[in-house]
């Protein structure tokens, strides 16, 4: 049904996320209506099964596979797939996890010579064996392991969308034993995430990159395909409760869903593959929206014939230090690259004389700018050996003008003092400035070091950009008991409490970026970015990436004065540049999240480019080529939608 959207229905279908009320709300009246939205799902499932095992070079009457079932209307996806495929002719399987199973399907399974086999002694399906000992379970579930393992490909329908908090019981003991099992041999596979056969990630069956030695097709394990949601992941906060199984490829069926875009459980899912089952999805708000190339761009100011260089956009950066000067130079450089007129520094001498030597056009000193970076390669105080450093107090004095006081904040309405810009960022004694609305201040990246100087309340042009280990020491010092392993264990529930704690809007660092801020109509917005490869793991990437915000910030500034709420979709505009600038840096096609196909549509081709190591160095020279290919439609990304790429997703 794909085809019967636009191009604005299409990307909303696919970059924009539902939480589990609002599908079901979707879905309640084509049910109503007596759409078979079951057999439209069980035919999608079988027939991308069918397309993984053709990508792998096994002929369907030659397949082995696995369905793992649970009693829910997923395992009647799931059974009704498996039916499918056993009339083409494959060996299948069933092994049942629970209690019971849905009775249609199991039939229509039956009656196309499926076979099952049941786990829990207490089970109560037609015709199966049930009662059996506590040894005898056990000795089920080790032989259900071993066979699943030998299988080429399992289906995973052992849960739904509407599974609550970690699996239990038999599901949880088999996804240990199977990802136990499977993790050793794809852990290092090395370019796409979903593990897939290579015929099915190269777009024309050919790579540029030959298999690592030992990473032959067989060394992979069964193909693992979920349906819906992948068993045992938080579906709306993207958590990773407890024991899950992760898989190659997920049909989602109908909408996104929270865990399909939310990391860690996103990259469970491995390759998307979206049914387009008519839900009328505009009715709705997104729990979470990707960024992506067309709405990245459309943040990139053009210049016009008559703008000068202060219309273009000036950022101030209070960045390096004595310790770190190099940080200064990446983030300077970085900004002065991104689009905007000029930069400004304000730092030690030796910082000074690194950025002049690169960029001579650099001016030093203070003015006004329409953007301020802070905070990039400043020292943590508690980890400063030295004191404190000089560029901690003009960070603090500038900061200070952010801290929000209701009171202060109307009465600089009423008196008409506010204003934006700052001419003296080192000078919190100046009455004028103190009369500032911190919401009129211009915008700022804060980042590392200046995190722990970060006022109690700030306005939303405030954006802070922490990694985990920042984000909890952050967090720590208001309040939270917290360590940055928890942060990555469940990061979309932390960026959310930074954003209620702080005002500010928060970008939270990872192989997938969290954006979380303002909505603008008085709710909570969130954002993910996940545009760069792994290589981006690397001393600097962070202050590259503070420079580019600070540019999209400072070339933005009218915008924000309208809405500040839209510093949201700046900040994820300015991750996804600096994901693109490292895909361009390493050649690598690897991307912690990638748009889901629509079934039934042409095939994204996923090229296999592992790529190769980078500095951060590398990032800053590839901005201006990534800038003109995302303005110009020069970029290499794949368009689905392109007419003539001679490979489909299946149809309905």
């Amino acid at each position: 049904m794909a085809e019967l959207r636009d191009a604005q229905g299409r990307r909303a279908l696919t970059h924009k996320a539902y939480d589990v009320a609002d599908v079901r709300s979707m879905e309640a009246p084509l049910l109503a209506q007596g759409i078979p939205l079951m057999n439209m799902a069980a035919s999608a499932v079988a027939q991308v099964a069918l397309d993984a095992l053709g990508a792998a070079g096994i002929e369907v009457d030659e397949a082995k596979l696995v369905l793992l079932v649970g009693g829910g209307n997923n395992g009647g996806d799931g059974m009704y797939a498996a039916a499918k495929l056993a009339r083409q002719g494959s060996d299948v399987t069933a092994i049942a996890v629970g209690r019971s199973v849905h009775q249609a399907a199991f039939e229509a399974f039956a009656r196309q010579g499926g076979k099952i086999l049941v786990l829990d002694p207490q089970a109560t399906i037609p015709g199966c064996q049930a009662g059996f000992s506590a040894g005898e379970a056990g000795e089920r579930l080790e032989t259900a392991v071993d066979y699943a393992l030998s299988a080429d490909l399992i289906i995973d329908a052992m849960t739904g969308i509407g599974a609550q908090g970690p699996l239990t019981g038999i599901p949880a003991t088999i996804s240990h034993a199977l990802c136990e099992q499977l993790a050793d041999r794809q852990d290092n596979w090395p370019s796409d995430p979903s593990g897939l056969p290579r015929d099915l990630i190269d777009g024309d069956g050919t790579s540029d990159e030959e298999i690592p030695p030992g990473l032959d097709d067989g060394a992979q394990g069964p193909i693992v395909l979920a349906v819906d949601t992948p068993s045992g992941l938080g579906v709306d906060d993207g958590s990773l409760p407890g024991d899950h199984l992760p898989a190659n490829l997920t049909v989602m069926l109908g909408a996104l869903k929270p865990c399909a875009l939310l990391p860690p459980a996103a990259y469970a899912c491995g390759r998307l593959v979206l049914v387009d089952l008519g839900f009328d999805i505009d009715q709705f708000a997104p729990v979470v929206e990707a960024m992506d190339e067309d709405l990245a761009s459309s943040f990139i100011r053009l210049p016009k014939p008559s703008d000068g260089k202060y219309q273009r956009g000036v950022v101030g950066l209070v960045t390096g230090s004595e310790a770190y000067p190099g940080a200064a130079v990446l983030s300077t450089c970085a900004a002065a690259r991104t689009n905007v007129g000029m930069v400004r520094y304000l730092g030690p001498r030796r910082a000074q004389d690194l950025i002049l030597g690169q960029l001579p056009e650099a001016v030093m000193g203070k003015g006004r700018v329409q953007a301020w970076v802070v905070g990039s390669g400043v020292p943590v105080h508690e980890n400063n050996s030295h004191g404190r450093d000089l560029q901690e107090e003009t960070i603090s004095a500038l900061l200070a003008h952010y801290e929000l006081d209701p009171l202060v904040c109307e009465k600089a309405e009423d008196l008409g003092l506010a204003e934006r810009g700052m001419e003296d960022p080192e000078d919190p004694d100046d009455p004028a400035a103190q009369q500032i609305d911190p919401r009129q201040m211009p915008p700022i990246c804060v980042d590392a070091g200046a995190l722990d100087l970060l006022p109690s309340r700030v306005p939303p042009q405030v954006v802070i950009t922490p990694h985990a280990g920042e984000l909890a020491r952050l967090l720590s010092r208001l309040g939270e008991d917290l360590e940055a392993c928890e942060v990555q264990a469940d990061p979309w529930h932390w960026a959310l409490r930074a954003h209620e704690l702080t005002g500010a809007t928060v970008l939270l660092k990872g192989g997938i970026t969290i954006l979380v801020g303002p909505d603008g109509e008085g709710g909570v917005r969130t954002m993910v970015s996940g545009r760069g490869p792994a290589w981006m793991a690397t001393a600097g990437s962070g202050d590259v990436l503070s420079g580019i915000l600070g540019a999209m910030l400072a070339q933005n500034e009218e915008l924000l004065e309208s809405d500040s709420s839209m510093a949201v979709e700046l900040a994820a505009a300015a991750a996804w540049i600096h994901g693109y600038a490292g895909s361009l840096a390493s050649g690598s096609d690897q991307q912690g999240w990638q748009a889901p196909d629509l079934y039934g549509q042409p095939l994204t081709p996923l090229r296999d480019r592992f790529g190769y190591p980078i500095v951060a160095r590398d990032l800053v020279e590839e901005i201006q080529t990534c800038i003109w290919r995302a303005t110009t439609g020069n970029s290499e990304e794949a368009d689905p939608w392109a007419a003539g790429s001679g490979r489909f997703v299946g149809q309905i």
